[in-house]
C-alpha cells in the first residue's frame, strides 16, 4: 500500500513539471533578428563619463558575446556603459531585452535619452522593451547601467522583431508568477475562512499549512519581475512583501513540521522554531527601520536578510532532512510523502543554483517555484491524510459508542426484566403447585368415564407448562452455575444427541455431528445441555420437514468453537438483530424465553454466540467458549 501511495504522489508531482508552461512565464516571441554581441566599458567612481558622446570617443571597450554574457562586476566598478550596433531595422519594430541587471538604467539612441529607470531597492533584474524606426538601422544604442549589487550588465535574450508581437510577449513574460502567487494567496484566504468551522484538534495543523501557503504566494509575487517592470515605483513594497513572506514562511514550516513529527531529540525542533520566530520578529523590525530611514542601512539589512537568513534556511533544511531520514527508517508514510515533496524542491533548487553560478549569474531562477508547488502539494497531501485519519477515528469512536450504549441499554433492560421475572416466578410458583395438588385430589375423587374428556388432566398439563415457563424465568433471572467442572464437549454432545435425535426423526430431519474428544471447557453440564438443546431444537423446527442439522467443533486461538448449522428457511437481518431479546420470537406458539435463556447461560459461562443466516439457505450459530486449559474460572461460580 505504501508503494502505491509513493507511486501516486510521484506521478502527480511529475505531471506538474510536464504540464507547466515556459518557466519564465511566456514563450519569447520569434525574433526577426537578434543581437549576437556588444561592447562594455566599466566605470569606477574616479573615471565616470558624463555624456554618450564622450563615451563613444573613449577606448578600452571590452567585446562581449551573447552566448557568454558577463554580469559580474569587476572590483571597484560601480557602473558600466554598453554599446550595441543595431542591425537593419524594419518599420514598427522594437528591441526586447530579457535581462538587464542594474538598479539604474538609461538608454540613448542617436544622442538622445529614450528610456530611464531608477530603483532604490536591490531587485536588479529588468526587462526593457524599446520601439525602433527604420532610420535607426546601423546606429549605436548606448546604455548606462548603475548598481550597488554584485551583478551589472546584459544577460541572455535580446530580440528584434515586430513591436506589437514583442509587446504581447513583454506583457505576458512574467504574468504566470503573479497568477500562481495570487492563487496561493487565495487558497490561503479560503483556508483561513474555513478554519472557523474546524475542530480544535485539526485547527493548529490547518492554520500552520495556511501560513505556509500564504507566504509562498507572497514570495512568488514579490520575486516576479512583472510588478517591477510595470509598476516599478512601488518596488520597495514588493521587496518588503518578499522579505515579510520569508519571515513568515520559515517559522510556519517549522511549526507544521513539529505538529507532524513532534519536538525531536531533546526538543531541538521546538527550540529551533523559537529561534526562527525570534529572528523573524527581528527581521521585520529591521525591515521597518530600513524603510523609515529611506534605505540608509541597506547594506546592513542586506547582510541580515540575505546572508544570515540563508544560513538559517540551510540549518533548517539539514534539521528537517535528518528527522525525515529517521522517520523513513521507521517506514513512516507521512515522512515518505514529505520527503518526496522536499526532495523535488531541493533537487530543482540545487539544480537551478548550480546553473545560476555556472552561467556567471546570468541564468534567471524560474523553476524553483514549481519545486515549491510540489513541496506544498506534499504538505496538502499530509494534512489530507491527517484529516482522513481523524475522520475515520471519529467514525470508529461513534460506532464503538453506539455499540456501548446498545449494550448498556440491553444490560439495564435485562437487569430490570431479571428482577421482575425472579419476583413474579417466586410469587406465582407456590400457588401453582397448590392448585396442581388440589386438581390431582379432585381428579381421584371423581370417577371420569373412559370416553369422556378429562378436564382435570388438561388443567394439570397447562399448569405444568406454566411451571416450565416459570423455571425459564428463574434461569434467566438467576443463571446459577451450582458446580463448575471441566466438561468433555464430545460427551456432552453425545448426551444431547440421545435426547434430540427422536425429535429430529419425528420432524423428518437428521443430525450430522463431528466433535473431537480433545475439546474441553469449564461450565455446568446441565446448563450447557439446556443451551445446546434450545439451539438444536430451534434448528430442527426451522427445517419444517426433511433437512440436516450439522454440528462440528474445533479449537482456535485458545477458544473452543462450536458450529450448529441447519438447512431451514433462514432469517432476514431484521430478525437476526433481535435474537436473544426478551419475549421476541418468530414462532406462532413461542414465548421468546428459550433463546433468551440460552444467551444468558452462554454469557455466564464466559462464552459468546453469533448467528448468520440467509433466506432460503439456512441459519448457522457459532458459539465460542474459553478452552479449559486457558480458563481461570473458579470451581464455584454464582452470578
Amino acid at each position: 500500500m505504501r508503494l502505491n501511495v509513493f507511486i501516486r504522489i510521484f506521478l502527480i508531482i511529475a505531471s506538474i513539471f510536464l504540464l507547466v508552461p515556459n518557466p519564465a512565464g511566456a514563450s519569447p516571441a520569434s525574433a526577426d533578428s537578434s543581437i549576437s554581441s556588444w561592447k562594455i566599458k566599466w566605470e569606477t567612481e574616479a573615471n565616470r563619463l558624463a555624456t554618450p558622446d564622450q563615451t563613444l570617443r573613449t577606448t578600452g571597450w571590452q567585446d562581449i558575446q551573447a552566448s557568454e554574457p558577463a554580469v559580474s562586476k569587476p572590483e571597484h566598478a560601480v557602473s558600466a556603459w554598453i554599446r550595441i550596433k543595431l542591425p537593419e531595422i524594419g518599420n514598427n519594430q522594437g528591441v526586447f531585452f530579457h535581462s538587464i541587471y542594474a538598479q539604474n538604467i538609461t538608454v540613448y539612441l542617436g544622442g538622445e535619452e529614450i528610456f530611464h529607470s531608477e530603483r532604490k531597492h536591490w531587485f536588479d533584474l529588468n526587462r526593457v522593451l524599446i520601439p525602433l524606426k527604420h532610420y535607426d538601422s546601423g546606429q549605436e544604442l548606448l546604455m548606462h547601467l548603475e548598481s550597488h549589487t554584485d551583478r551589472l550588465g546584459l544577460g541572455h535574450g535580446i530580440n528584434i522583431s515586430d513591436y506589437q508581437v514583442l509587446m504581447r510577449s513583454y506583457a505576458k513574460f512574467d504574468l504566470l508568477d503573479i497568477i500562481l502567487g495570487s492563487a496561493f494567496v487565495f487558497v490561503a484566504f479560503v483556508m483561513l475562512v474555513c478554519s472557523v468551522f474546524l475542530d480544535r484538534n485539526l485547527l493548529k495543523s490547518w492554520l500552520a499549512l495556511c501560513f505556509i501557503i500564504l507566504p509562498i504566494g507572497g514570495l512568488l509575487i514579490g520575486y516576479s519581475p512583472f510588478l517591477y517592470t510595470f509598476y516599478g515605483k512601488y518596488g520597495y513594497l514588493y521587496q518588503g512583501l518578499f522579505d515579510l513572506s520569508l519571515y513568515l514562511f520559515l517559522p510556519s514550516l517549522m511549526i507544521f513540521f513539529e505538529l507532524l513529527f513532534g519536538t525531536g531529540y531533546q526538543g531541538i525542533v521546538k527550540h529551533f522554531r523559537k529561534i526562527l520566530i525570534a529572528y523573524s520578529i527581528f527581521g521585520t523590525i529591521a525591515l521597518t527601520i530600513n524603510w523609515v530611514s529611506d534605505y540608509e542601512f541597506q547594506h546592513i539589512y542586506f547582510f541580515f536578510s540575505v546572508t544570515v537568513i540563508g544560513m538559517f534556511m540551510l540549518a533548517q533544511f539539514v534539521l528537517i532532512l535528518s528527522i525525515l531520514v529517521k522517520q523513513l527508517w521507521k517506514r513512516n508514510i507521512d515522512s515518505i510523502i514529505l520527503s518526496i515533496g522536499l526532495a523535488v524542491f531541493a533537487l530543482v533548487s540545487v539544480s537551478e543554483l548550480l546553473r545560476f553560478y555556472a552561467s556567471s549569474k546570468t541564468y534567471d531562477l524560474s523553476w524553483w517555484k514549481w519545486g515549491l508547488v510540489a513541496f506544498v502539494l506534499s504538505l496538502i497531501v499530509l494534512l489530507g491524510r491527517r484529516i482522513s485519519y481523524q475522520h475515520k477515528l471519529i467514525i470508529t469512536y461513534s460506532r464503538d459508542l453506539e455499540n456501548y450504549n446498545s449494550q448498556l441499554q440491553r444490560s439495564e433492560k435485562m437487569e430490570i426484566i431479571s428482577q421482575l421475572a425472579a419476583s413474579v416466578a417466586h410469587e406465582v410458583r407456590n400457588p401453582l403447585q397448590v392448585t396442581r395438588g388440589m386438581l390431582q385430589i379432585l381428579e381421584k375423587r371423581h370417577d371420569i368415564p373412559p370416553k369422556s374428556e378429562n378436564f382435570y388432566k388438561l388443567a394439570i398439563d397447562e399448569l405444568d407448562r406454566a411451571s416450565t415457563i416459570i423455571t425459564d424465568f428463574l434461569t434467566f433471572a438467576k443463571p446459577q452455575m451450582e458446580q463448575v467442572n471441566e466438561l468433555d464437549l464430545a460427551d456432552e454432545f453425545k448426551h444431547v444427541e440421545g435426547l434430540i435425535v427422536p425429535l429430529a426423526n419425528l420432524q423428518g430431519g437428521r443430525l450430522e455431528m463431528s466433535v473431537p474428544r480433545s475439546l474441553r471447557i469449564m461450565g455446568n453440564s446441565s446448563k450447557l445441555k439446556q443451551a445446546l438443546i434450545n439451539i438444536i431444537k430451534n434448528s430442527i423446527e426451522a427445517m419444517e420437514g426433511s433437512g440436516v442439522v450439522k454440528i462440528w467443533a474445533y479449537e482456535e486461538r485458545e477458544q473452543v468453537v462450536i458450529h450448529i448449522a441447519d438447512s431451514g428457511a433462514g432469517m432476514d437481518e431484521r430478525i437476526l438483530e433481535r435474537l436473544g431479546e426478551p419475549y421476541f420470537t418468530n414462532k406462532t406458539k413461542g414465548t421468546g424465553l428459550g433463546l433468551m435463556v440460552t444467551f444468558r447461560i452462554i454469557e455466564v459461562m464466559q462464552g459468546t454466540i453469533k448467528f448468520k443466516s440467509q433466506k432460503g439457505v439456512g441459519t448457522e450459530a457459532m458459539i465460542r467458549f474459553p478452552a479449559a486449559r486457558y480458563n481461570e474460572t473458579n470451581a464455584e461460580v454464582t452470578i
